[in-house]
This record gives C-alpha cells, structure tokens and sequence, in this order.
C-alpha cells in the first residue's frame, strides 16, 4: 500500500493573526523628585523627556503594569497596584485610533474617569492624584 499524502497541504490558519485589539502596555507610575533620580524603567523610557518636561519630577517608578490586546466590546483592568487600579472599557476604534474610557481606583473608591483616544504615534499620559511628595500618572502605549 502506498501511504495517502497529508491533506490538502496548505498551511492552516495559522498565518492570520487574531481579530483582537492592539497590544497596550499600560502602567500606574510614581513621579517624584529625587537627589540621585534612578533610571526611568524600559517601559517609560522613551517618555522620560516628555514626563519630566510635562509634569517637572525627576524620577518615575512603575508602581504597577500590565501589558495586554485591547479587545472591542470587552472591559479590561489594566495596570493594577496595591492600591490603585486602572480600567479601560474601549468604545470603537476611530480615524485617529483606539476610543476608550479610563477609570481609576483607589482600593473601591474611583478617583478620576475620563474619555481618551489612545493611538500609536501619541501615548497617553494621565495626570492621577498627589502620592506623599510625588503624582501618580497613568501611561498607556500601543505597541
């Protein structure tokens, strides 16, 4: 008997990627001002310029993160810390990029909300509230 050839000999799905979201690395981020400011994390890195010129601290420590595929339709917590935590409810995309709405807790207690549009070129930095001597700020990156 001859062996039959494996069927159809087509790859399978494998080379469509998923209809999911972006993938969007998002952080909750203490800015204080240090004597000897440690190196901003990778993740802030490219946005340490920008941060210190916007909100005037020196050092910026990631305090919680997540990096995950927005889906439509599907409500995501984001970035989570002890204390805080960020939710995202994407609400479309539009010509400029991804619509979302944020929320963020502090332990139950919501503490700012607020509509966004989150794109590739632009990262959105959201100014949180007064932490002992410094600020906390939501970044949110498509990657």
């Amino acid at each position: 008997g001859t062996a039959s050839p494996p069927s159809g000999g087509k790859p399978g799905n494998r080379g469509k990627p998923p209809r999911s979201g972006k993938k969007v690395w998002s952080g909750l981020v203490v800015a204080t001002n240090a004597p000897k400011p440690r190196p901003a994390p990778a993740e802030v890195h490219q946005l340490d310029r920008t941060l210190q010129r916007t909100f005037g601290y020196n050092q910026f420590e990631v305090i919680g993160q997540s990096n995950k595929a927005l889906q439509n339709d599907q409500s995501n917590w984001l970035a989570v810390s002890k204390h805080f935590s960020l939710h995202v409810d994407p609400r479309g995309v539009s010509s400029d990029g991804y619509r979302v709405n944020l929320q963020l807790f502090q332990d139950r207690q919501m503490l700012l909300e607020t509509d966004a549009t989150l794109s590739k070129s632009s990262p959105l930095v959201i100014r949180g509230p007064q932490i002992g001597a410094g600020q906390l700020l939501l970044l949110l990156v498509v990657e």
